[in-house]
């Protein structure tokens, strides 16, 4: 781990704070390749100028889906838009749960599962000790490096030894798949 970092020397995790912002930009990336959903997120912010509870709750969905969004994906966008929108208060104490309860709160949103949530705990927030197992780009890097089998469990033994920074190790071992750091 320690050559890995020094690879990347003076770069880091930002996290930014806006939970809802990452998980819309999570939800585009569900299950399609890194370049597409760079490519539709690009379109998404061009289209909405902010990602906003109100900018997406006001955005017609056929506009979102315009931006090569599915049908799914958009109901889901607008779900967390208006959640976003009736619910600020509920989105304002989301930082001061623990790890097991802001992961709880945020699948509790349609569309959001176990991944995009921990995505919101790593990018938004900046929780530390997130582990992402189910990640394949995750399981791949770690398995070309590592030497162990490309699965959850073996990521999940191999990174016990990172706690309580595993959010830390994965960030530098995502850092090195992609030319430009890894951000939701």
């Amino acid at each position: 781990m320690g050559q890995l970092i020094a690879r990347y020397p003076g770069e880091r995790l930002e996290p930014h704070g806006d939970v809802f912002h990452t998980l819309v930009r999570a939800v585009v990336g569900q299950q399609i390749s890194v370049l597409a959903a760079e490519r539709i997120w690009s379109r998404v912010v061009t289209l909405l100028g902010s990602v906003k509870p109100e900018r997406v709750a006001e955005s017609k969905l056929e506009l979102l889906q315009g931006c090569g969004l599915t049908a799914r994906k958009t109901s889901y966008l607008g779900g967390l838009a208006d959640h976003g929108v009736a619910h600020r208060d509920a989105w304002e104490r989301l930082p001061g749960l623990d790890d097991a309860a802001l992961e709880r709160a945020l699948t509790d949103l349609r569309g959001v599962g176990p991944w995009t949530a921990q995505m919101a705990m790593i990018f938004a927030l900046g929780r530390l000790d997130v582990l992402p197992a189910a990640d394949i780009g995750l399981q791949r890097v770690v398995a070309e490096c590592y030497g162990v089998p490309r699965s959850p469990e073996a990521l999940l033994g191999l990174a016990q030894g990172w706690r309580p920074w595993r959010t830390i190790a994965i960030w530098y071992l995502w850092r090195d798949l992609d030319p430009v750091p890894v951000a939701y």
